[in-house]
């Protein structure tokens, strides 16, 4: 993964740097994996439009079981 810290990146650079078709769902997934620093690390990486977008998503496609310690993780 990356060495050197990357921050203010859009959500089409994330997913093309980590090779991936949709960052968010991979910031998921690296959540549920319980890889939380990670995920907070991705979470960081990107744009404060991003960031919003993301939240907003996390309502549209996760089970709302989940959403809350997402939402709360990238604190």
């Amino acid at each position: 993964m990356a060495t050197t810290k990357r921050h203010g990146k859009t959500f089409v650079q994330q997913s093309k740097y980590y090779g991936v078709d949709n960052i968010f769902e991979y910031m998921v997934e690296t959540y549920l994996n319980g890889n939380i620093s990670f995920f907070r690390q991705l979470y960081r990486e990107l744009k404060p439009a991003g960031r919003k977008l993301f939240i907003s998503w996390l309502f549209a496609e996760v089970h709302d079981a989940y959403r809350e310690e997402i939402i709360l993780a990238t604190f």
